[in-house]
């Protein structure tokens, strides 16, 4: 593990958040009504949103063919960096995670995954975590807000500006800290910048929202973002999945199943299922037979992620012989099954265990 220490730190506004909106969040509409108020020509905005999304500039002054003047007037209406990046840690096999102070001082990770042949940014979209999934680290410290269309924009912005000369991020997942959609207002118009050609530029294909099931959440996700949709499901059953994740007593895994069934996918498409595997918990054969007969009928994938074990919990990962013995259960029933390997272990990265290090 690299620790790159702590990084320079942008100088916070006097402002508070609410009294400045944040112009990597104004779609372009929204800022070419600021030009023109300003007296300027709406032709503006496209060129500032050349340098803020594809030029990646720190600064309004780096806006080298705006004029003055409205650099000055927009840098006293509009704020250009929300997040500090206080820290970030390599870990051995490449992967990096962020630590991002907002402006209210409060604190959320990031983390960047290099792959084989693509770069996945895992994002965050609230402060804490209020679905008390028993492996994951986050929500420990308990939930404390969403995160506004410009902090979750802003880290995919700083973590480029952080790296300018690395292979570009290609991949973004909101698997980071929070339920994605539990924030769908701020999510979906973040999302929308992501995958807009004239501002960040992410392919729809390689844009994910996970979640733990909120039924409301999918169906309005299904309703013309066309992204990926990933499921955490852990469970086969209705009992252990409500003892493993909370949020089953709400959302049933019964309705949850019937709402993924119907859910949109345009052709070629798969919902991808996330299944935390537990020792002796989940991680049985009968487990395994159950979870086939789930998911039958539904264009899926399944990633089998082994326990990444977190401090004070008692549970641990499956025997790798179980873990085997699970796969094959779901190849022999036609159901794609793939292990993830979590990278970022010792950074305390890896799935379930952002907010592990500074006690969030």
């Amino acid at each position: 593990m690299q620790n790159l220490g702590p990084c320079a730190q942008i100088q916070r506004p006097s402002e508070t958040v609410s009294s400045k909106r944040a112009i990597s969040a104004l779609t372009k509409e929204e800022l070419i009504d600021e030009i023109v108020s300003l007296g300027e020509r709406s032709f503006r905005a496209d060129q500032i949103r050349d340098w803020l999304y594809k030029k990646n500039v720190q600064s309004f002054e780096e806006m080298a063919n705006i004029p003055k003047a409205l650099r000055t007037e927009l840098k006293k209406r509009l704020l250009f960096r929300t997040l500090n990046l206080r820290r970030s840690l390599r870990s051995g096999d490449g992967t990096t995670k962020f630590l991002f102070e907002l402006m209210d001082g409060l604190l959320i990770e990031s983390v960047l995954i290099p792959e084989k042949d693509h770069m996945t940014l895992c994002i965050s979209s609230q402060v804490g975590c209020a679905m008390g999934c028993i492996f994951c680290l986050t929500g420990k410290g308990g939930f404390k807000r969403n995160l506004t269309p410009h902090e979750i924009v802003d880290q995919v912005l700083e973590v480029k500006r952080w790296a300018p000369k690395r292979p570009a991020i290609t991949n973004i997942v909101f698997m980071g800290m929070g339920e994605p959609l539990l924030n769908l207002e701020g999510v979906i118009k973040a999302v929308r910048i992501l995958i807009d050609p004239e501002a960040l530029s992410f392919s729809h294909r390689r844009v994910t929202v996970s979640t733990s099931g909120i039924i409301p959440g999918i169906l309005r996700l299904g309703q013309g973002l066309n992204v990926n949709l990933a499921v955490s499901l852990n469970a086969p059953s209705e009992d252990l999945r409500s003892h493993i994740m909370p949020i089953n007593k709400r959302y049933p895994l019964k309705e949850l199943m019937e709402t993924l069934a119907k859910y949109p996918l345009q052709k070629g498409r798969r919902i991808t299922f996330e299944y935390v595997l537990i020792r002796d918990l989940n991680d049985r054969e009968e487990h395994a037979q159950r979870l086939a007969k789930l998911v039958k009928g539904i264009p899926c994938k399944v990633n089998l992620i082994p326990l990444n074990e977190v401090p004070g919990s008692d549970l641990r990962p499956p025997e790798e012989e179980d873990l085997n013995t699970f796969q094959k259960i779901l190849f022999e029933a036609n159901i794609t099954a793939i292990v993830r390997k979590s990278k970022g272990k010792d950074i305390m990265a890896a799935c379930g265990q952002l907010a592990g290090l500074y006690g969030l």
